[in-house]
């Protein structure tokens, strides 16, 4: 799979494309389920699918720091569509300028001068361009007028309930990993490299692998089950802290904090992903730090409970 940037690196595809665009944060099994039917058809037409997403996401830009928590960062979203029968992901940059561009003018120049897009499938409650003036209805007139198709992502329901970003939000707010499992189609997990930390935990007796998640806000918090891989191809589990350290420092970015089972190998500067497999209580601030190494010896013995009888 080709990770393009920008138009600029875009050399227009001159035989087309089939093509889907959205934030697809998570990568979850509704986007799964757009992209393998793109891809059914894309092999009848002997044409490669394309993905357009946006960084920052449009309401990152618009919003700020009051915009939902993102599931997961470029570089996971990447990892996520590398899985998938994926032949080109486009990257663009949300700015000003783009947020003042023409739905128009998005057409013209970008779905039909640089990728010639053939096949389309987005939302039906899809919007772009200056005002959010483009929709639904305004791409399939364009599509008529010259010569691709467009189709409606439609839903995935699982056991009920729509599978979306904000659905997954939601159930990691509220702790409930069994059904972020079943709508993401394996554990959520953040990934990262192993920073050096203040030694505090090691000071406890209880060494962490930290990743600074470089966020004030987060999909999730508290004190988890985990599984970690990355590490010399092996599967540890462990417990850990997704939060600000109120009994410490009170950051104010989040950092996760993993304490490993039988590991004490020296892992700074590795990429790891922290699968969150059971939350175990939500982040709370102790008296002392005596008090704090009290309840990590619960957490670790809880995590073990859970692995145990799973």
């Amino acid at each position: 799979m080709r990770v393009i940037r920008g138009l600029t690196h875009l050399e227009p595809l001159q035989q087309g494309c089939l093509l889907t665009i959205g934030n697809f944060d998570g990568v979850h099994l509704g986007h799964q389920a757009v992209i393998h039917k793109l891809a059914q058809h894309a092999k009848t037409l002997n044409l490669p699918v394309v993905v357009m997403i946006f960084e920052p996401q449009p309401l990152e830009y618009f919003l700020k720091a009051d915009a939902p928590p993102r599931l997961m960062r470029l570089r996971e979203k990447v990892s996520q569509f590398n899985r998938l029968p994926v032949n080109d992901l486009l990257v663009l940059k949300f700015n000003q300028h783009f947020a003042n561009l023409e739905a128009d003018a998005f057409i013209q120049h970008i779905l039909l001068e640089k990728l010639n897009v053939k096949h389309l499938v987005v939302g039906d409650d899809f919007h772009f361009g200056k005002a959010r003036r483009g929709n639904f209805a305004l791409l399939q007139a364009a599509g008529l007028r010259y010569g691709f198709t467009v189709e409606d992502t439609c839903s995935t329901i699982v056991e009920g309930l729509r599978v979306s970003s904000t659905a997954i939000r939601q159930a990691l707010a509220s702790g409930d990993l069994a059904k972020v499992e079943q709508l993401l189609g394996r554990p959520y997990s953040i990934c990262g490299r192993v920073i050096k930390g203040e030694q505090l935990g090691r000071t406890l007796g209880y060494p962490t692998a930290n990743i600074q998640l470089s966020r004030k806000n987060s999909p999730l918090s508290g004190v988890f089950a985990v599984l970690m891989t990355g590490l010399n191809g092996r599967q540890i589990r462990g417990v850990a802290n997704v939060g600000t350290r109120p009994t410490v420092t009170g950051e104010k970015n989040v950092i996760l904090e993993t304490h490993l089972f039988d590991f004490d190998d020296n892992c700074y500067g590795q990429a790891v992903e922290v699968h969150f497999m059971k939350k175990l209580r939500d982040e709370q601030h102790f008296a002392s730090l005596n008090d704090l190494k009290a309840q990590i010896a619960k957490d670790a013995i809880a995590a073990n409970a859970f692995f145990l009888s799973t």
